[in-house]
């Protein structure tokens, strides 16, 4: 096991990334990355490799995104008029041109319109870099079907641009 000093530096921006798209607000995504490496760090002794680190620490963020929810269900959500936070720049796919702010805009919103597991399963590959593996690992399914869950959710994002 690497140093954890060194998982948190290799793996922080990944999960804040990941969080965030989950969420969709940037305070609470990072006070929830600070919470998983916390979990992890006492879970530490239960990793037993079987799933690549990144997937562990993942699936961790996940859950603990959702006991918050779980916890937290009653309050407000975020007004309408306010701001969603911007994602980090991503390199533009080959050849793809993304010619303006008003497209990257569009791109960001089709993306967040996406119905789960479509908008999540999309961002862990195109963002997140991970395999249909290790995609399949974080939801216990097939690699088929993580997979197949890219492909539609890619379509549906295709159609969202139209």
């Amino acid at each position: 096991m690497e140093d954890f000093a060194a998982v948190y530096t290799r793996y922080r921006h990944a999960v804040h990334a990941y969080l965030f798209t989950l969420c969709q607000n940037e305070d609470l995504a990072e006070e929830l990355t600070q919470e998983t490496f916390f979990k992890a760090l006492r879970a530490l002794d239960s990793f037993d490799g079987r799933c690549p680190l990144n997937v562990w620490l993942c699936r961790i963020a996940k859950n603990t995104l959702y006991s918050y929810t779980r916890k937290h269900k009653r309050e407000a959500p975020l007004p309408d008029g306010e701001p969603a936070p911007s994602l980090p720049d991503p390199a533009p796919p080959p050849g793809a041109a993304l010619e303006s702010r008003e497209g990257l805009l569009r791109i960001h919103r089709a993306l967040h319109a996406l119905p789960d597991p479509y908008r999540e399963v999309f961002w862990l590959r195109a963002y997140g870099e991970l395999s249909f593996a290790d995609i399949a690992v974080l939801f216990n399914k097939t690699e088929s079907w993580a997979r197949v869950t890219y492909y539609r959710a890619k379509t549906k994002l295709k159609e969202a641009l139209e």
